[in-house]
C-alpha cells in the first residue's frame, strides 16, 4: 500500500470511540482535524501529551512522595509512573485548537474498555491539581485496520511491539482540512513526544495561506510578517496588500514574494 501524501484525501472509516461510533468524514464536517496516532496509552510519553491537551496544570508545591503514594495506591491503574516535574506548568491546549476550528481525535491499538479506563485514570490524576477532562474522542483500533489504512504501523523498530508481537502504531500527527485533504503529516520515533506548539503553528500557517495568497517564512509565528505568494504579481500585490513591503535585494524579483504586515484585510 503506498504511503499517504500531502494533498491526498484522508481515508474514510467507521469506528468505535469513547464518545460513540463515528463515520470519520461525517464527523469532520466543516472543521479542521488533528488526528493523533499513539503507540500505546500506558506509555509515559503519551500520558504527558494527553495531560497537556486535556488539563491546565499549575505549579504544585506538594511533595513528590504524595503523588507517588497516590499512584501506588491505585492498584490496576493504567497510568504508568509519571515524572512529576515534566507535567507541572502545562497549559491547556484544547482552547487553542477550538478557536482555530480544529477537532482533535486520538487513536491507538487498544480496546475501547482500555480507552475508557485510561481516560478515567487521567482525569482522576489530573483533578488532584487542576480541572481535567479528556474532552476528545479516542478511537479503538485493536485490530489495527485504521492504522493500516493510514499506513502507520511500525515495521522497522523491533522494540515497538505488543506482547503478541504485533506492531504498534507510529506516533503520528495528521492535520486534515474541511475538504478532507491531508495538509500535514509528521511521524515521530517511539522515544519522542509530539510538539503541540509546532502543530498549532502549522495550522495557523495553513489557515492564513488558504485565506490569503501568502506563505510563511522559516520559524514564522502568528502575528509576524508573511510573504506574498510568488504567483501574485507586484501590481496585483499592490491591490491585494496595499501596505506590503517589497524587498529589492532578492535576485529574482519575479519569484521573490513580498513581505506584508500581519494586519491582513478581512
Amino acid at each position: 500500500m503506498p504511503s499517504l501524501r500531502l494533498g491526498n484525501t484522508a481515508p474514510d472509516f467507521v469506528a468505535e470511540t469513547t464518545q460513540g461510533p463515528i463515520s470519520f468524514h461525517e464527523w469532520i464536517g466543516d472543521s479542521w482535524v488533528c488526528l493523533l496516532l499513539s503507540i500505546k496509552q500506558s506509555t509515559i510519553v503519551n500520558q504527558r501529551e494527553h495531560l497537556r491537551q486535556s488539563c491546565s496544570l499549575t505549579l504544585v508545591t506538594s511533595p513528590l512522595y504524595a503523588l507517588l503514594s497516590w499512584l501506588k495506591s491505585r492498584e490496576g491503574t493504567s497510568i504508568s509512573l509519571l515524572i512529576f516535574k515534566s507535567v507541572v506548568n502545562r497549559m491547556n491546549r484544547a482552547p487553542d485548537f477550538a478557536k482555530r476550528n480544529v477537532k482533535v481525535i486520538g487513536i491507538s491499538a487498544n480496546g475501547l474498555d482500555d480507552h475508557v479506563k485510561w481516560a478515567k485514570d487521567i482525569e482522576e490524576w489530573g483533578a488532584k491539581f487542576a480541572p481535567t477532562t479528556v474532552g476528545f474522542p479516542i478511537i479503538a483500533d485493536q485490530d489495527r485496520k485504521i492504522s493500516t489504512l493510514y499506513d502507520m504501523l511500525d515495521e522497522q523498530d523491533a522494540t515497538n511491539r505488543d506482547n503478541k508481537g504485533l506492531p504498534f502504531t507510529i506516533r503520528t500527527v495528521f492535520v486534515i482540512d474541511p475538504k478532507k485533504t491531508i495538509r500535514l503529516s509528521i511521524a515521530y520515533p517511539a522515544s519522542t513526544g509530539r510538539n503541540f506548539d509546532e502543530i498549532i503553528r502549522v495550522v495557523d500557517s495553513l489557515q492564513i495561506g488558504d485565506k490569503y495568497r501568502v506563505t510563511t517564512p522559516v520559524n514564522w509565528k502568528k502575528g509576524e510578517d508573511v510573504i506574498v505568494h510568488p504567483s501574485v504579481s507586484n501590481e496585483e500585490a499592490k491591490t491585494l496588500f496595499p501596505e506590503h513591503t517589497v524587498h529589492k535585494n532578492v535576485p529574482d524579483e519575479s519569484a521573490m514574494g513580498a513581505s506584508i504586515s500581519p494586519d491582513l484585510p478581512n
